[in-house]
């Protein structure tokens, strides 16, 4: 991840065609399973993106999973609105997106790897960044959120973890197989 080598091969697959149609039915995916989710409270919610997010990142690297999060999250504003454009949840889309290609690009995939994306999405991203956002575009306190969003994301981080994995499970011989990873 400290080589030029690293980045820069994830930032060629912006000029792929084969990885741009990757990215852009990721995109797709990403935006439909959006729609179906579990209502918590106000401004939290549990998705299911995550996991397409993941494989994306682990597909397509950092360079290009931040360029795929941040459409991802424009086009799904544009859609489908569900309140005012904030920027500050681009950046926690594409954060997202980078840390899932830190640890799962051109690594190999381990239960410890799975687990340490997720924890570091959920508590660097979900948590902190969603409970920033929220203070800022809503009228209560960041500890509000942050209060919230912790007994949420703590909850559902096994649960979460496990569903990557068998995700994983399923799909690596397909991705070894095309030479995706």
């Amino acid at each position: 991840m400290f080589s030029k080598e690293y980045w820069s091969s994830s930032a060629e697959k912006l000029h792929s065609t084969k990885y741009l149609a990757i990215m852009a039915s990721m995109i797709a995916l990403k935006i439909v399973v959006s729609y179906w989710y579990i209502p918590v409270a106000d401004n939290l919610r549990i998705l299911f993106t995550f996991l397409f997010v993941s494989v994306e990142s682990c597909i397509l690297g950092p360079v290009a999973a931040v360029v795929s999060g941040m459409v991802t999250d424009i086009l799904s504003f544009i859609i489908h609105p569900t309140g005012p454009f904030f920027f500050g949840y681009t950046l926690s889309s594409m954060a997202g997106s980078l840390i899932y290609a830190l640890f799962l690009y051109r690594q190999k995939i381990t239960l410890w790897r799975l687990a340490g994306s997720k924890i570091c999405v959920n508590y660097l991203v979900n948590l902190l960044m969603g409970s920033l956002w929220s203070s800022m575009m809503f009228s209560k306190g960041f500890y509000y959120y942050f209060a919230k969003s912790i007994i949420k994301n703590t909850v559902l981080l096994p649960v979460e973890i496990a569903a990557m994995y068998a995700v994983f499970k399923i799909i690596m011989p397909t991705l070894e197989k095309r030479h995706l990873i």
